[in-house]
């Protein structure tokens, strides 16, 4: 609506017009305080171009009321727009909130090391990143979910070490002095068993094959976060592995000329140049490259690959880490500005207002796939969506695990099953529902209808901004004027079934659309009788 509202209005008058909805419906459902920036052009208050503009749409199909009031130029839909608009998006669902976008986007998010669970601090990145995913592809953006799989380095050697450390204490019986690093964990165990039947038996007690039990095992544990995903409905277009990029390296290092010179026996990054705290080391003295050397080869590949625009969605810890990339970025000949780092707070759990208990099988920290089983996905997803992503989130599980109001995912589903309750009993077919007219509604019906359809305006807001809570926000006060809606009117066996009955289908096509732009289903009966 909005957007068909501001292309209207930029048709008027020839420019860029900015749109507010009033705080108090009874103003009007849109605002413009465009008399404001015209006042000094036309040399006139505020007001009385308000009030010239005001007489301007008369007999205009889309408005039935527009005023002027204290300078602003209020704006009322018509019962014809609203009532077209309703019945056009029932009968085009999957268009509804879509649009046409040309830009070309590659959204890297998770990239968690494969060397153990993926655990909530994880999950909070992988759902805002899925969201932020959905939000565009609805869009019409032609985006890709890329998982970038740090696979070389210190942290995959020492996978290899600690396979072979839990094989030693726990098959070989031996009595094993353990390092101050090493992974431990539950997940360690089946890695042992398949090692031993792949490798044979001798593999937990060979240093020298550290490495490429390593290798061989991050497969096995990118399997594991791969499932975890799945079951959280995240999936990924593409998977880079950086032990794949390295034999670029060198043409890289010449792509990036004199900003990266050798010092002290080790080759630097001039970032301190670009806004970096100190120039970083890109290559040690024994000549293993340092993580900062694996990022600068897998940026040059993805601006190689020609997207418009990059998004990378890091944790919190990272923010250091920022302008270093984007001064590789710039040394490569690229513009930093199309790369767009968001980053990812940290989560703490409670349960029944005590801390949420490390898990066994990680060994240190919560894993994602033990809130899944406690919750469920949806409730996870929901929670890791609702709160902007830079902020640090605290929940407490027994808050959603409740089958009451005061659980949000509970709240919204309860309202698009009390929807579908009511269509079964009714006796009007949903043929006859889907002919009747939304003209004529009461103030409150017109109130919930305008609700409902703003949606793909929340869709644009929550992508654009970044700030996918927005949406969750949408929702629940959606299912709230449901609720209310379905209190305060009677709508089973009145002279208005049909329509009131085709409004709650067009609450449910918005509950229902924005639930799977989360990664939720929507449910059309609960265990709770209506």
């Amino acid at each position: 609506m909005k957007q068909r509202v501001s292309t209207l209005l930029r048709e008027k008058f020839g420019r860029e017009v900015v749109l507010e909805k009033p705080k108090d419906r009874s103003f009007g459902h849109f605002a413009t305080p465009i008399a404001f920036s015209l006042a000094k052009e036309l040399k006139k208050s505020p007001m009385v171009i308000a009030e010239e503009l005001a007489s301007s749409f008369e007999q205009n199909a889309f408005f039935s009321k527009v005023e002027s009031v204290k300078g602003y130029l209020n704006f009322r839909l018509s019962e014809n727009f609203l009532s077209e608009y309703a019945a056009w998006a029932l009968e085009n669902p999957a268009a509804f909130g879509t649009q046409e976008n040309k830009q070309k986007i590659l959204l890297e998010f998770v990239s968690a090391n494969p060397t153990g669970p993926l655990h909530i601090g994880h999950a909070r990145g992988a759902v805002y990143g899925d969201t932020l995913y959905r939000l565009a592809k609805h869009l019409g953006y032609d985006i890709t979910a890329e998982y970038y799989v740090n696979d070389a380095g210190n942290q995959i050697d020492l996978l290899g070490l600690s396979i072979q450390l839990e094989g030693r204490a726990n098959v070989l019986g031996e009595n094993v002095a353990y390092p101050e690093s090493y992974y431990r964990g539950e997940y360690l165990a089946p890695l042992v068993d398949e090692a031993i039947k792949k490798f044979g038996i001798e593999i937990l007690s060979d240093e020298s094959r550290q490495k490429e039990l390593a290798m061989w095992a991050k497969d096995g544990v990118m399997d594991l976060v791969v499932e975890t995903l799945a079951n959280t409905n995240i999936h990924f277009d593409t998977f880079v592995n950086e032990s794949s990029l390295y034999d670029d390296w060198e043409r890289v290092m010449k792509k990036m000329g004199d900003s990266v010179y050798e010092k002290e026996s080790k080759m630097w990054i001039a970032s301190e140049s670009k806004g970096d705290d100190h120039d970083r080391v890109v290559v040690r003295e024994d000549g293993r490259p340092t993580y900062l050397a694996g990022d600068i080869v897998y940026h040059n590949q993805k601006f190689e690959r020609g997207y418009d625009h990059y998004i990378n969605i890091w944790g919190a810890d990272h923010h250091g880490y920022i302008p270093r990339v984007n001064a590789a970025v710039e040394f490569l000949g690229y513009d930093p500005n199309k790369l767009e780092v968001l980053l990812s707070q940290m989560v703490s759990l409670l349960k029944d207002g005590e801390p949420y208990k490390m898990s066994k099988r990680a060994g240190n920290v919560i894993l994602m796939s033990d809130i899944i089983e406690e919750i469920g996905s949806d409730a996870l997803r929901f929670i890791f969506a609702s709160k902007k992503c830079d902020t640090a989130l605290e929940f407490d599980l027994a808050e959603f695990k409740k089958q009451d109001s005061s659980n949000p995912i509970f709240y919204i589903q309860y309202a698009h099953a009390r929807i579908q309750t009511l269509l079964s009993r009714s006796d009007m077919s949903v043929d006859v529902i889907l002919c009747a007219t939304l003209k004529g509604l009461d103030e409150n019906a017109d109130s919930l209808l305008f609700d409902a359809l703003l949606l793909p305006e929340v869709i644009e807001d929550a992508f654009v901004s970044r700030q996918v809570q927005k949406l969750p926000d949408y929702l629940k006060a959606l299912a709230a004027a449901l609720h209310k809606f379905y209190y305060d009117i009677r709508i089973i066996g009145t002279q208005d079934e049909a329509k009131l009955l085709k409004l709650l289908l067009v609450v449910a096509l918005s509950l229902k659309t924005g639930l799977s732009l989360m990664g939720i289903q929507a449910k059309d009966k609960m265990s709770k009788e209506d």
